[in-house]
C-alpha cells in the first residue's frame, strides 16, 4: 500500500481543499477527505491508472449524500462587527463570502460542478467523468448554476458596485 500513502501524502491538501469549496468547513472537509480516503483505500487494487478521478467521485458523491441529509434550518450567529477601514488586510473577504453565500445556495450537482471546473481546473469532460454523468449534464448544471449566480442578489450588488 506504498503507492496509496504517496498518493495521499501528495494530494491530501488539495483533495481537502476541494472538500472545503463543496461543503465550506474545515471540520467537514476533513472528514469528508477521511471518508472518501478510507474508501478509496478499500477499493485501491482494483483503481487502474490515475486515481484522481475514483478519488474525487467519492468526494462528490459523499458531499451530495450528506448534503441530502443535512438539516438547512435557521443556524444563529452573532451580530456582524462594524466594516472594516478601507486598505487593510480584509480587503475582498466581503466579495468572497458574498461569492461563497451564494455558491451555497446551489444544488449540491450545481456546487461540485463549479468547484471542480472553475476552482480545481478540470475540463467538462473531467467533470463528467468525476461525476459519472454526460457531457451534456455537466454544461446543463453548469449553465443552471450560473444562472442562479448571475440573478442572486448579493452577487449582483457587489459586481454593479465594481464597474
Amino acid at each position: 500500500m506504498t503507492d496509496f500513502a504517496e498518493y495521499v501524502a501528495q494530494r491530501h491538501e488539495r483533495l481537502r481543499r476541494t472538500a472545503y469549496l463543496l461543503t465550506r468547513d474545515w471540520a467537514t472537509a476533513e472528514d469528508l477527505v477521511q471518508t472518501a480516503l478510507a474508501r478509496a483505500w478499500l477499493a485501491w487494487r482494483r483503481i487502474d491508472g490515475n486515481p484522481d478521478p475514483y478519488v474525487y467521485r467519492i468526494i462528490a458523491n459523499t458531499h451530495a449524500s450528506w448534503w441530502r441529509r443535512r438539516w438547512r434550518g435557521e443556524i444563529p450567529t452573532e451580530v456582524l462587527p462594524d466594516r472594516a477601514v478601507a486598505g487593510d488586510f480584509t480587503d475582498g473577504v466581503g466579495e468572497r463570502d458574498v461569492l461563497w453565500t451564494a455558491i451555497g445556495t446551489l444544488s449540491g450537482r450545481q456546487r461540485a460542478v463549479v468547484v471542480l471546473h472553475y476552482f480545481e481546473g478540470m475540463t467538462l469532460a473531467q467533470v463528467a467523468e468525476v461525476l459519472r454523468c454526460s457531457i451534456g449534464a455537466v454544461k446543463s448544471q453548469l449553465g443552471r448554476a450560473l444562472a442562479r449566480l448571475r440573478v442572486d442578489q448579493g452577487v449582483r450588488t457587489m459586481t454593479e458596485a465594481k464597474r
